[in-house]
């Protein structure tokens, strides 16, 4: 008797101790799907401290000659994202494209499969981000030609097209995409957060305002919601998260609609920040308030003051995830600033405005790759 019961013991102790193992805990969430704090402060905590960078292959002009067939290059991403691993980078956020899976589904996910094998053998998580306000509301399939010279990022596209964005009743398409995406790797280690929609109702000004889409804010926004609702019905195991990007978001004030959403249904904070370190400090202060974990999906603009060696140090010491924009100068020419919209260059600026490395994987500036090296060891 005193043997069987002492037996039952050891069991009973087994799965106490199974169930409490950290970073294994049943995720709490609300009656939407969102993640407690306590959570979502759970799941982060067992995570790295998340460092790597927003990916284009080199040879890609853009999300859409990124995933296409015919310019679809995983030779070149290989060899990328072994170079972002030898410099200590951990993580990629990556752009995808509802008008790919509406193209061919069963390509493009398998396209997709490349990237998160050849990403995973590099020790490399990805961040896929589902839908995108920036740059160019009139995308097109097929041959996405030469990018404009000397001009920050002149093929970048959205998703969704502006005429899509505009019409809801169709949005079937863009329930459909979602669903299926995030339904197919919603148990994938490989993926680390869903990003739900980068930079929402972008005005695009001066680049694109005279073809942008009217009254845009009110559309993202819907969008949004539609999308975080449809990603939370798949009930992924991996936590969901939006970018606040502009405008104030003090908790208390009356915040513009889109950041409320975003910080008020995200189970971790993304914010982006191309300024300095003392805006950067405010805007992270200001975020913690809501007492999540918090990333930064995009930063790093060498001539605004927001460098490695000025904003990668307050990530760190807060750990806030750190995602620079750009990584390996290319089509995208995202080495040019902003102001090449409106400025005339014709030849690459002296300070690279984004990016790390040239295409042979030298770096712009052999510090700066050394002190990336250096903190995140």
């Amino acid at each position: 008797m005193t043997r069987k019961l002492t037996i039952i013991s050891i069991l009973l102790l087994i799965t106490v101790v199974g169930c409490s193992t950290p970073g294994k805990s049943t995720v709490q969430k609300d009656e939407n799907g969102m993640w407690s704090k306590a959570s979502a402060w759970d799941w982060y905590n067992d995570q790295p401290w998340m460092v790597g960078c927003n990916y284009l292959p080199s040879t890609a002009c853009n999300q859409l000659e990124m995933w296409q067939a015919d310019t679809f290059d995983p030779e070149t991403i290989d060899r990328e994202f072994g170079w972002a691993s030898e410099i200590g980078f951990n993580t990629m956020r990556i752009f995808l494209h509802d008008m790919m899976w509406e193209q061919d589904s069963e390509g493009f996910v398998k396209r997709i499969d490349k990237v998160l094998e050849l990403a995973n053998k590099h020790n490399l998580k990805v961040m896929p981000v589902l839908f995108d306000s920036c740059w160019n509301p009139l995308p097109k399939l097929g041959d996405q030609g030469d990018p404009r010279p000397h001009v920050h990022n002149p093929s970048w596209v959205q998703s969704p097209h502006r005429d899509l964005l505009t019409d809801p009743a169709s949005w079937d398409k863009l329930e459909d995409y979602v669903k299926g995406i995030v339904k197919r790797y919603k148990n994938d280690d490989r993926i680390v957060i869903w990003d739900i929609y980068n930079e929402p109702g972008n005005p695009n000004i001066p680049a694109y305002e005279k073809v942008e889409t009217p009254h845009k804010g009110e559309y993202s926004l819907w969008l949004m919601k539609n999308a975080f609702d449809w990603v939370r019905q798949m009930k992924p195991k991996q936590p969901l998260m939006a970018s606040v990007w502009i405008g104030d978001w003090t908790k208390g004030k009356d915040i513009p609609a889109l950041n409320r959403f975003a910080l008020e249904n995200s189970d971790i904070i993304q914010f982006h920040v191309y300024h300095g370190p003392e805006i950067a400090s405010q805007w992270i202060k200001t975020l913690q308030e809501y007492g999540r974990p918090i990333v930064c999906g995009e930063y790093m603009a060498r001539t605004t003051g927001s460098t490695f060696e000025a904003i990668l140090p307050i990530f760190k010491e807060h750990r806030i995830a750190a995602i620079n924009w750009g990584f390996v100068a290319g089509r995208s020419q995202t080495n040019y600033p902003w102001e090449s919209w409106t400025k005339e260059f014709t030849a690459e600026p002296k300070v690279w405005f984004h990016d790390v490395l040239r295409a042979d994987g030298t770096p712009f500036n052999a510090d700066e790759v050394a002190f990336i090296k250096n903190i995140t060891k």
